[in-house]
């Protein structure tokens, strides 16, 4: 009895270890189903994607978002904080739909569901973090003249950052860095609260007005002038000095003849609305996030729209200079890109760009062959040949086979010097012979390259890094005649920018006129990715 009773009790006890066990097991499996069934839906949801892809393999497909701890929760916190914020850097927070992304979350009923909205949150940060980092655009399919390469980051750098970094600290360090991004912000808040108020009043219909008149249009100018905070309010009705500084003011910020008249194009300019600063201000943000400089080393920065080649040095401009640019033609365009300056070259030789020697000097050397004196055929051994042995008429554009090269001298079309920082658009800062053209306002005259107004300058600037006394050394190389190669020991990066929104650390935001057309594209391309002007309260 005793035995049978232990026995019994043992199988009791062993029964009741086998359930438990039992239970555990289909515990246990249910939740490596579970596992599996979200493992596969995250895979299956990645693989359209190669950085979601490549991201989620390394991570072994497990979540980011969807746990239920509180790491995740943060990191949902931060996605939808920062997609609300969207709009203070110029981004349509509808672009990453957090509606349906809040809805989809709020829809999870099994680890399938899970494992889709997990690797669309992953989705959107991808898209919002690119978009905030490097701009929305793709810059070469906006305008051809636009060259630059924009440092884009892998997808999947961007998921396993976010994953191991504070998600609040990973969307603040997205943005540029810059002092410049900064203040275009700040500038973007500024005229989204004028433009809630209303903008700046009546436009001026005068066709121009200047010191001594009076009435009317005088007052709506006055009106206008004082709502943009270059007057203060007063009830005259005359164009005095005071009036006269603040319109001199308006065209110095407005890159404008500062002669204190409003003549037609200071007129356009004083008439333009909020709405056309914003867009501007907005093109002027993308950009920004399009080019990568380090404020803290020396750079060579030419705005296109400004006419001007300055050089910075932590972030301080330490030269400026006026420039002249590429004509309008859609063909002598001056490009933007970044490149680095590798040397100068003293007394330069000029070779005629293969595009302007068949567009405009084999037809002149096909009617007359003594054209073009002050320049040289030269074979492709760069032998000098007579003219006399060649017939040119035998030719075409696509056949020629010489260069026409004009040897240095004072009156090269490249001057006495020239910038080199070799890239593939045959593009440099160089001399000029002809001065005169820096005294205009609109200075794009040029088949491309960037002419200086002050060459040697800008030379000594340059070469006050490694020589000890730069003026007497370029001096010297000048006074030859000889054409002469001088390296930087140290490259310095070279900005060809298009702004015609830009800002200074000190005074009013600086507009400029798109003289190329690319900045309408480019706000044209913003607006069909969602952006819209938002006036704000405040």
């Amino acid at each position: 009895m005793t035995t049978l009773w232990r026995q019994s009790r043992v199988g009791v006890h062993l029964a009741g270890g086998l359930a438990i066990l039992f239970a555990c097991l289909v515990v246990a499996g249910a939740a490596r189903s579970e596992v599996t069934a979200f493992k596969q839906a995250v895979a299956e949801a990645a693989a359209r994607d190669d950085a979601l892809a490549e991201f989620y393999r390394n991570n072994d497909y497990r979540p980011i978002w969807t746990s239920a701890s509180a790491q995740d929760a943060e990191r949902r916190k931060a996605l939808f904080a920062a997609i609300d914020t969207a709009p203070i850097h110029g981004l349509p927070s509808e672009r990453y739909d957090p509606g349906s992304l809040r809805e989809q979350l709020a829809q999870v009923r099994s680890p399938r569901d899970r494992g889709l909205a997990e690797v669309e949150m992953s989705r959107r940060l991808l898209r919002l973090a690119r978009d905030m980092e490097t701009g929305m655009l793709v810059p070469a399919r906006i305008d051809n003249g636009i060259k630059r390469k924009v440092p884009v980051r892998k997808g999947a750098e961007y998921l396993a950052d976010f994953a191991q970094s504070d998600p609040a600290d990973f969307f603040r360090t997205l943005p540029p860095e810059s002092h410049e991004y900064a203040r275009l912000m700040k500038e973007k808040l500024r005229l989204e609260r004028v433009a809630a108020r209303g903008g700046w009043g009546g436009t001026v219909t005068a066709r121009s007005l200047e010191p001594g008149d009076a009435g009317e249009q005088v007052v709506v100018l006055r009106d206008r002038l004082t709502a943009m905070g270059y007057l203060r309010r007063s009830m005259s009705q005359s164009y005095d000095a005071r009036v006269q500084r603040a319109v001199q003011q308006f065209q110095t910020d407005h890159g404008l003849t500062p002669d204190g008249v409003a003549g037609a194009g200071t007129m356009a300019e004083i008439n333009r609305g909020v709405d056309e600063r914003l867009k501007s201000i907005h093109v002027a943000m993308e950009r920004e996030r399009w080019v990568n400089i380090d404020p803290r080393n020396r750079y060579i920065l030419v705005n296109i729209t400004d006419f001007t080649a300055r050089i910075v040095d932590n972030g301080s401009v330490t030269f400026e200079t006026r420039s002249v640019i590429g004509s309008t033609r859609s063909d002598k365009q001056t490009p933007e890109f970044s490149q680095d300056m590798t040397y100068l070259e003293i007394n330069p030789d000029w070779t005629v760009p293969r595009g302007i020697l068949r567009r405009d000097y084999l037809p002149k050397l096909q009617n007359n062959p003594n054209a073009l004196g002050h320049l040289q055929v030269v074979d492709s051994r760069g032998r000098v040949v007579p003219r006399g042995q060649v017939n040119f008429a035998r030719y075409s554009a696509g056949n020629f086979p010489f260069n026409l090269r004009q040897p240095p001298s004072r009156n090269n079309a490249l001057g006495t010097v020239k910038f080199m920082f070799p890239n593939p658009y045959a593009i440099y800062l160089h001399d000029t012979p002809e001065k005169h053209l820096f005294s205009r306002e609109t200075r794009a005259y040029s088949s491309g390259c960037v002419r200086l107004n002050d060459p040697y300058d800008f030379a000594y600037e340059l070469l006050s890094r490694q020589e000890a006394d730069p003026e007497p050394f370029f001096q010297r190389i000048l006074n030859s005649g000889r054409q002469t190669r001088v390296n930087l020991e140290t490259p310095v990066p070279v900005h060809l920018i298009y702004r015609t929104a830009f800002t200074r650390a000190k005074g009013n935001t600086q507009y400029r006129r798109d003289i190329y057309g690319r900045d309408a594209a480019i706000w044209d391309a913003l607006s069909r990715a969602g952006v819209t002007l938002q006036p704000v309260q405040g």
